[in-house]
């Protein structure tokens, strides 16, 4: 009653089909290294992540690309910082954070009359708001 035609191949497929992988093969690479790097920064042990990262690092140099082998040297040349993140597991988020205000702040007031202003300023901008100035999620 549903009786369909069979399917035939076309030729050229297969060749297609390898060309594709070859073209998405750092992509691949890149999304595995991505995914491991995840889960090292997961880790709370510092030989296990040790472990991890070296074999991330070896994982960048067999692709052969320019791109991988840098950030394989990149990850080498941090790697004691890197590994750190696992016993003590803080960032410099903050750090940096904080930086971009104290630039936006000299930006902003080009011409503070005097040091002590500008310091003031700047513990003003980075101080929490207290919770009676916080809007209320209520209509």
């Amino acid at each position: 009653m549903f009786k369909s035609e069979p399917v035939t191949q076309k030729g050229g497929q297969l060749n297609k089909y390898e060309s594709l992988l070859q073209e998405n093969e750092l992509i691949a690479a890149l999304d595995l290294v991505k995914a491991k790097l995840e889960e090292a920064y997961a880790l709370k042990d510092e030989a296990k992540m040790a472990a991890k990262v070296t074999e991330i690092s070896d994982l960048c140099l067999e692709t052969g690309n320019t791109h991988f082998k840098w950030f394989s040297r990149l990850l080498l040349n941090h790697f004691e910082g890197i590994i750190a993140h696992a016993t003590y597991g803080i960032s410099i988020s903050k750090l940096e954070g904080i930086n971009n205000k104290i630039k936006t702040l000299r930006k902003q007031g080009y011409g503070y009359p005097d040091d002590v202003y500008f310091f003031l300023k700047l513990f003003d901008a980075t101080q929490r708001p207290p919770l009676s100035h916080l809007k209320s999620h209520t209509v």
